[in-house]
């Protein structure tokens, strides 16, 4: 999948961290943040700040997300990479749903990473923040970027709701910690593992994991009570692909997401909340994981499902649980 190293692309190299057979995900390298009132070096302005993303990208995709929830389009400029074989990275150019870079002309994103640091080795990934004033790559954590989006700009959009508020900080954060381990990266330490055993020990913490959320939505109507929350929002990106692409490609295959009647509703629900279809690309989602050659050598394309868009669509049972403004934890 290639990556940087002193600053020059190698094609031929890679960086997927094998520990005793076990993918161990590599740290983000810019971690700086932007607040409202610039204290960090970086104020949140209109027009200052641009998103390089990529559609099929589950942690890119958050980004996408959140600056649609939090209607950020006019305020954020964004790029959409080329679900691509990614032999030479992160590309922008002329694919249907991709746009090109015209902030800094960029034609692979792996320049972003070498105008902010000459000398940079590693991987090269989406989201990257990107700051026009300082020409520089602000933060590349999905995570840290969508709590930037939920509340550092809410002077320079209309106002929207607070996916992490006060007082469900602690279970969102618990949340998250199990529905990463064991399904945001956990299909990850599936699909790449390089032994059996670690095989074995990730698809069973994925089922675990999966058991444990369907058992969870039968209380609650979102994850961390009766209001949607950033816990929602992270478990989503990979509820969109599981069935489309880790149930197969990733030889997640003891269950799909369809055969648990929470989670299959809870996603629809998710789905269908104003503005998020608008931001799913599902044959990105599927070309861009089919065309890694690590994944899938012999480079076949399998198409989407023709009724999946619509099944995700259809009605869903949530509301025979209670929601509100205000998070009730049972």
């Amino acid at each position: 999948m290639g990556l940087l190293i002193n600053g020059q692309w190698d094609t031929e190299a890679t960086m997927i961290p094998i520990a005793a057979g076990r993918f161990e995900r590599e740290p983000a390298a810019f971690r700086q943040w932007v607040t409202a009132d610039g204290s960090s070096g970086f104020k949140a302005e209109p027009g200052r700040y641009h998103l390089y993303v990529a559609y099929h990208c589950p942690w890119a995709w958050r980004t996408i997300l959140y600056r649609k929830l939090k209607h950020l389009e006019a305020v954020i400029s964004m790029t959409v990479a080329i679900p691509n074989d990614r032999r030479q990275g992160w590309i922008f150019g002329d694919y249907s749903g991709c746009t090109p870079d015209t902030v800094n002309g960029f034609t692979h994103l792996h320049q972003a990473y070498t105008r902010a640091r000459a000398d940079y080795t590693g991987t090269v990934s989406v989201p990257v923040l990107w700051d026009r004033v300082t020409g520089t790559i602000v933060n590349n954590e999905s995570p840290e970027i969508i709590r930037m989006l939920n509340s550092a700009f809410d002077a320079c959009a209309e106002g929207s709701m607070d996916f992490y508020p006060s007082g469900l900080r602690d279970e969102i954060d618990r949340i998250n910690d199990r529905v990463y381990r064991g399904l945001n990266n956990g299909v990850y330490r599936v699909g790449l593992a390089k032994t059996q055993e670690a095989y074995d020990e990730a698809h069973l913490a994925l089922f675990e994991t999966f058991d444990w959320l369907e058992d969870l939505l039968n209380r609650r109507r979102y994850l961390a009570g009766n209001r949607i929350t950033e816990a929602d929002w992270r478990c989503l990106p990979s509820l969109l692909r599981f069935d489309l692409v880790y149930h197969g490609l990733f030889k997640c295959n003891q269950r799909t997401i369809a055969s648990y009647p929470n989670l299959s509703n809870y996603l629809r629900e998710l789905y269908q909340w104003p503005g998020v279809a608008d931001t799913v690309n599902f044959e990105h989602f599927v070309r861009g994981y089919y065309s890694i050659p690590v994944l899938n050598p012999s480079g076949i394309i399998p198409p989407v499902p023709k009724h999946y868009a619509q099944s995700l669509g259809e009605s869903h049972d949530r509301g025979r649980l209670p929601s509100g403004p205000l998070a009730e934890v049972p």
